[in-house]
């Protein structure tokens, strides 16, 4: 279905095949990532973006699991394969202060450790990047690259091969989740909303 989509293909050819690219491609990842979340509950909370003007939604089918406020789980899927992703984006300013902070005092060395890790492991490491380190730290400092993210991605392919169409294509995915939780509570712990001493959220 993708490769009718694939090149430059005007709004009305795409509309054209909506219906098969529903049912052939949106479809498939739907049952996908209610297969993962019915394997572990931490994956229930997903979406499975759905088409728009732009042609890049089109060629590529993209399913999002929230695992922390603007700390997403993604998989998605193109004429290359299968890919995967964790991010940390899209945070509010108050947010990015306290990902600074982190990565400054001690968990930083933890974030940065599992990004090394993660690189090795062939994961492309991107985000947003400031061109300085931010006011209030030192352009010295030994984790610099990470103080310069606003955001945060580690994504990388996992194939297209044969298993891509049976029943293991859920373990496969849920093993490449498995290995980036650790990165994704990180965040959560490191980034998401405060705490009071009774353990409700405040909000800055």
């Amino acid at each position: 279905m993708l490769l009718r989509l694939d090149g430059d293909p005007t709004q009305a050819e795409r509309e054209r095949h909506r219906g098969d690219r529903e049912r052939l491609v949106r479809g498939p990842m739907i049952a996908l990532l209610r297969d993962v979340a019915g394997a572990d509950e931490a994956y229930e909370d997903f979406h499975v973006w759905g088409f728009a003007k732009m042609l890049w939604p089109w060629q590529r089918q993209v399913g999002m699991v929230r695992v922390a406020p603007n700390v997403e789980l993604g998989v998605s899927f193109d004429l290359d394969g299968l890919a995967v992703q964790c991010s940390w984006w899209y945070a509010p300013g108050e947010q990015v202060e306290r990902y600074r902070h982190a990565v400054a005092g001690e968990a930083g060395a933890e974030l940065a450790g599992l990004v090394e890790d993660l690189a090795e492991e062939g994961y492309e490491i991107g985000g947003d990047l400031l061109k300085r380190v931010p006011r209030g730290f030192p352009p010295g400092h030994p984790r610099a690259d990470l103080l310069r993210h606003r955001s945060l991605t580690a994504a990388r392919p996992v194939g297209g091969e044969a298993w891509l169409h049976t029943p293991e294509v859920v373990d496969r995915l849920l093993a490449e989740f498995a290995a980036l939780r650790p990165l994704t509570t990180w965040f959560a712990e490191n980034t998401g909303p405060e705490l009071s001493a009774t353990g409700a959220s405040v909000r800055p």
